[in-house]
């Protein structure tokens, strides 16, 4: 038989998948509860330490337990870096994830800074580049409203970037379609790129600066950006909250047979 904590977070629960409790609504007292017979103090609170673990709610001080907003915010995958979004138009790749689910970009979303710095190792290997060089590193805080979504910070090779916008610290992109469109005018045109994405547990500092709940993962993103010829232009980390994206990625599935079989 389950513990009285467990069958309360249960029926809590249910309530909040069902709409009962809907994004944003604050959940009863706990003495209102206590009162209503659903438990002791402790086996309250046991239940909403439950619902928080499981990402259902949020709770602070002075503002109870709320449930939070279920709905990610959608990533594109390949489609968010369509060229025609940044090189023609003024899409941002994060900009394009706002778009696609229905909602907006404010100015003041992203602030950023950067800095000139010696290339930490996995940013020297990425960038081919021996122990000790120098990088500039573009770190971004990308909000929703007053929400943190993510941090991004971008690394590029001084003779890349050196006299453009993206050594600017100026809060918001890089101008008009953002850093890739500054690459482009610099005559570095982006040809293809390799992600890697892995779930990990957040730091202290990160779930401060992301406002994460208790227990709740990060996302970390390793995105390589390449010129036709393999040169690598950019060299991007991120952290994000992992409730708040959902990745989606369509592309053609790889056939080496055939391939193999028409180079003969």
């Amino acid at each position: 038989m389950a513990p009285k904590w467990r069958e309360l977070a249960d029926r809590l629960a249910e309530r909040i998948r069902s709409g009962e409790y809907s994004p944003g609504q604050q959940l009863p007292h706990i003495r209102d509860l206590v009162e209503a017979g659903e438990g002791s103090k402790s086996t309250v609170h046991a239940a909403y330490k439950a619902l928080e673990a499981e990402g259902l709610v949020t709770s602070s001080r002075g503002h109870g337990t709320v449930v939070r907003p279920q709905a990610p915010l959608k990533r594109l995958g390949i489609e968010r870096y369509d060229k025609v979004k940044w090189r023609d138009g003024d899409e941002v790749a994060f900009i394009a994830d706002r778009v696609a689910s229905g909602r907006t970009y404010r100015r003041g979303e992203q602030t950023q800074s950067v800095t000139l710095m010696e290339a930490p190792p996995a940013v020297a290997a990425a960038h081919g580049l021996p122990n000790g060089a120098q990088v500039y590193a573009r770190a971004r805080l990308v909000k929703e409203g007053e929400q943190p979504t993510h941090t991004l910070t971008s690394y590029y090779r001084p003779e890349h970037v050196e006299g453009t916008r993206i050594v600017d610290p100026s809060p918001g992109p890089a101008g008009r379609g953002g850093g890739f469109r500054v690459l482009y005018d610099h005559g570095y045109e982006i040809d293809h790129m390799k992600e890697e994405i892995f779930a990990r547990v957040a730091t202290p500092e990160e779930a401060k600066l992301l406002i994460l709940p208790t227990g709740e993962p990060v996302v970390e993103l390793h995105r390589t950006t390449y010129t036709a010829d393999g040169t690598v232009v950019e060299f991007a980390i991120g952290v994000h909250a992992a409730s708040r994206f959902a990745w989606a990625y369509e592309f053609q599935v790889p056939d080496s047979a055939q391939s193999r079989k028409e180079a003969h």
